[in-house]
């Protein structure tokens, strides 16, 4: 719908205990599609519940035209609901089978309403979304991750939403069923709010709202146009910061030349008086005179000196705090010529299913390759990380690992002792380190001061990102081949540039499981397997 807006007026919104987590927004949001980006945080989940009417303001207005539809990050359903349950059709299909069965009850006729084609309409939201082949009294509990994921975007698409919020939409999604997400999205007519840090999601969206410093601001177009339009801003406040420490500078070094002068007209004047012989009434009022405009000077130059404080200040806070990690990772390194890891007729059972279909699967790692294994939800390639790492021993086959450690980083981050601070992790990961060489490493994962001492457990998801790449790329020994399993998912697009760019200083093996496309260039994969059916192939 064309007329389908959101608009806040003066939105805020705070946790019990008087936890801001946004304070004073306003902005009106038309038709067509708009993605939301912001650190992890920031309040972006909030925001979409305060539209969807879920959370109500501290203070402020949300007001909405039309009927809104929300796909929560976490969909909150219970593993007994069926298909139809989920789609909010269960009712209607019951009472239409009544009917079918000879029972003409009013009730039945009430409950069914204008929904005749519910049915039809539920399974085309189905298959648009590659569910086709699911039936509608199915439960939950046997639906993958991302199968759940396609049927709550189904359940909301079913309800025909004039405004439509979706909460990283493509988490657990595979590369087919993100292609078919894609294609929905960009038929669709009404007003679409994405918070998403996939950024093919993001290019597809027609405008970038960013939740910056307690404001939303609007950049008109995708998320390309927003990063170039965020570059030149940066380059512009950089520049406009150093040409007003420069100002702060010059000014406060005339007002100690002016300070100079007047000291030593004041002490001519005061030579001058003497030599006169005239009287200490007259001698006193000159004095007076000269002070009172040194002092009107130099508060002019005081003057002149706050407010190019004032700008400099307001230049530094346009300035973004957009850290990246530098790193140097020789340890790593791994030479062209060596084998990482073979495995022959790899075969095994999990689940009560063969993963590997015929004789099992072949993989030779051999250097630093980069290898990116995808394939559809439920193929195996956990399984088949969990053999590389040795966590998982074939049923039968033959597997060779070669000397040197192996490092698994899963999504869920969970390598590390809540109980430990971040220094006291780094000690564990190298013992052999000195104290100091390990304080400059965590200070290049932006670990610097009191922040090294912070406890694992209080650690924002960031921060447990950096944390954790530090004490497994710096471990001793370094690992000569990282596994990992859709690390993008649930970081925020500083996060992502964080891990990016540790990967790109990793200098041995590793095999990730992700279907982030931009994610898989920044970081150089120059090989891909597919994981399919069962078998494990070269992929172009």
């Amino acid at each position: 719908m064309s007329d389908a807006f959101v608009v806040c007026s003066h939105l805020s919104f705070s946790w019990p205990g008087d936890i801001p987590v946004l304070t004073d927004l306003s902005f009106t949001l038309g038709g067509g599609r708009t993605g939301l980006v912001a650190p992890n945080g920031a309040g972006k989940s909030t925001l979409l519940r305060l539209i969807a009417g879920e959370y109500r303001p501290t203070a402020g207005t949300v007001t909405v035209r039309g009927v809104p539809g929300h796909l929560p990050q976490t969909l909150p359903l219970a593993a007994e609901l069926t298909v139809a349950d989920v789609l909010g059709v269960a009712p209607v299909i019951r009472a239409l089978d009544a009917i079918e069965s000879g029972d003409t009850a009013e009730e039945h006729f009430a409950v069914i309403g204008d929904d005749w084609d519910v049915e039809e309409r539920s399974r085309a939201q189905l298959d648009r979304l590659g569910l086709g082949g699911v039936a509608l009294d199915r439960r939950l509990a046997t639906l993958s991750g991302g199968q759940a994921v396609s049927l709550g975007l189904a359940a909301q698409l079913l309800r025909r939403p004039d405004v439509l919020l979706l909460d990283e939409p493509t988490n657990n999604l595979d590369g087919r069923a993100r292609a078919r997400l894609y294609a929905v999205l960009e038929e669709w007519t009404g007003c679409l709010l994405v918070v998403s840090h996939d950024r093919a999601l993001l290019d597809r969206m027609d405008r970038t709202a960013e939740l910056h410093s307690g404001e939303l601001r609007f950049y008109g177009g995708n998320f390309t146009f927003y990063e170039e339009a965020v570059r030149t801003e940066g380059e512009a406040a950089e520049k406009a910061l150093r040409t007003a420490e420069l100002d702060v500078k010059r000014e406060k070094r005339e007002m100690q030349q002016a300070r100079e002068r007047a000291d030593r007209r004041s002490g001519t004047a005061a030579r001058k008086v003497a030599d006169a012989g005239l009287p200490k009434i007259l001698a006193g009022a000159r004095k007076r005179r000269a002070q009172e405009s040194a002092g009107r000077a130099g508060d002019v130059h005081a003057s002149r000196v706050a407010d190019a404080r004032a700008r400099m200040d307001e230049a530094a806070r346009a300035v973004r705090d957009e850290q990246r990690i530098v790193l140097d990772l020789p340890g790593t390194r791994v030479p062209a010529g060596r084998t990482v890891f073979t495995g022959e007729r790899m075969r095994v059972a999990y689940g009560g299913r063969e993963v590997f279909a015929g004789e099992g699967a072949d993989l030779v790692v051999r250097g630093p390759e980069r290898i990116a294994l995808t394939g559809p939800n439920g193929a195996g390639k956990s399984t088949l990380l969990r053999l590389l790492s040795g966590d998982l021993a074939p049923d039968s086959g033959h597997v060779v690992r070669a000397q040197g450690r192996t490092a698994y980083l899963s999504q869920r981050l969970d390598l590390l002792d809540p109980a430990r601070t971040v220094a006291e992790s780094m000690a564990a990961a190298a013992p052999a380190l000195p104290e100091a060489d390990r304080m400059n490493l965590l200070a290049r994962f932006l670990f610097r001061g009191d922040g090294a001492h912070l406890p694992v457990g209080a650690l924002s998801g960031g921060e447990l990102l950096r944390a954790t790449l530090a004490c497994v790329l710096c471990a001793e020994p370094a690992p000569q081949l990282l596994l990992l399993d859709e690390p993008t998912n649930n970081l925020d697009l500083v996060g992502v540039g964080w891990l990016e760019s540790a990967l790109s200083a990793y200098e041995g093996a590793f095999v990730v499981v992700s279907h982030d496309e931009r994610f898989l260039a920044e970081i150089g994969v120059e090989r891909r397997l597919s994981l399919e059916e069962g078998r494990l192939s070269e992929a172009g």
